[in-house]
């Protein structure tokens, strides 16, 4: 079995010592670190997610940090959400486009005050575009990447966990919504989110040597809870329709292909730089967009691109897929061309097993 060779440019994480004691048997590389995939099983992985608590190492969501009199100028030329409205402790889902509209990145975007904010990113160097733009317009403003790097605590007993270390008053934050808690002398900000449809947070983790000593309070706290490690679960995150960056959108597809339509106020988000190019969509809409999809009979696993054909002819693809338990098929995510995106509409999808038949299934994300 090929291993991948670690260097510098490949980082650990400040919670990568408790990875491996837990266990961990897959990584994936996302933003230049290491993000754990599986403990048990992907499947066991899932049903101990949304039966008892977990804690994750999500480091690699690194911070891009905007701070300065332009920084909210700045935040606002990255999305074409409208961000006049937000207050300091509140967390956005905020599509980052370019020029063309296509999309960057998708994070979560924490204004800490008016003149500080930090952006949770995806995959990608977002970090470079945004130094670009400051640059090029000569804002008043730093950018960088400061030492956070995210814990998540995800699952039904994620409340009581999080009270047993940082207090009750942490259960009172409201979703996408952050305060800050103290944790052997350092305030950290905790945010009601997290890449799972089952309930949690997100703890910004502040300094490298503070990983550790959280990560074993956590554990030590939760010993009753069943509390594990984990990680994002594929199935699961097709199940709630949370789409990942760099396999069901890309740069090539603009926020109302990826269905984020509802992100974008680009009639009012003025200074987005992308806003020319979104309200040219807006007005036309989008000719494919993302649909949940189920697929019958036994699938490999979906590391590549699977063709959606409707008698033969190329009307989609397939971007993630997996075998639910709970729903007793495989759910999967696709990018349809508009003639044949409405509920219920049956196709075939083109596995490297052969093919299999494929249904729009709007249900999966009600």
């Amino acid at each position: 079995m090929a291993i991948i060779a670690q260097s510098r440019r490949m980082r650990r994480t400040p919670f990568s010592d408790g990875v491996e004691a837990a266990g961990v048997k897959g990584y994936t590389v996302y933003n230049h670190m290491l993000l754990p995939t599986v403990f048990d099983s992907v499947v066991a992985d899932y049903h101990h997610l949304k039966s008892a608590v977990q804690v994750w190492d999500v480091a690699c969501e690194r911070q891009v940090e905007l701070r300065g009199p332009d920084a909210a100028r700045l935040m606002q030329m990255l999305t074409p959400r409208d961000l006049r409205g937000m207050l300091p402790g509140q967390c956005y889902y905020v599509p980052i486009v370019d020029e063309t509209g296509g999309m960057l990145n998708d994070p979560v975007a924490l204004k800490l005050s008016e003149d500080r904010w930090w952006i949770s990113i995806a995959d990608s160097d977002l970090l470079l575009w945004v130094k670009g733009l400051a640059y090029g317009y000569r804002l008043d403003v730093l950018v960088d990447e400061p030492d956070i790097s995210p814990l998540a605590v995800q699952g039904p007993q994620a409340d009581e966990l999080m009270a047993r270390v940082f207090g009750d008053a942490v259960r009172n934050i409201r979703f996408f919504r952050f305060g800050w808690f103290d944790f052997q002398g350092v305030s950290m900000a905790v945010a009601r989110s997290g890449y799972s449809k089952q309930g949690g947070f997100e703890i910004y983790v502040d300094g490298t040597a503070n990983g550790m000593p959280l990560w074993h309070a956590l554990f030590e706290a939760g010993k009753d809870l069943d509390v594990r490690a984990g990680c994002p679960n594929l199935i699961e995150r097709i199940e709630g329709g949370l789409l990942s960056y760099g396999n069901d959108m890309t740069r090539e597809n603009t926020p109302h292909e990826a269905g984020l339509g509802r992100f974008c106020s680009t009639q009012t988000a003025i200074g987005c730089v992308g806003r020319d190019a979104l309200l040219r969509v807006a007005k036309d809409g989008p000719t494919q967009q993302i649909r949940a999809i189920s697929i019958a009979g036994d699938i490999p696993p979906c590391d590549r691109t699977w063709p959606l054909l409707a008698n033969g002819k190329k009307v989609g693809q397939i971007t993630s897929a997996a075998k639910s338990p709970d729903y007793g098929t495989n759910v999967a995510i696709g990018m349809v061309k508009m003639t044949h995106w409405d509920d219920a509409t049956v196709l075939d999808v083109e596995t490297p097993d052969g093919l299999r038949s494929a249904t729009v299934n709007e249900k999966f994300w009600i």
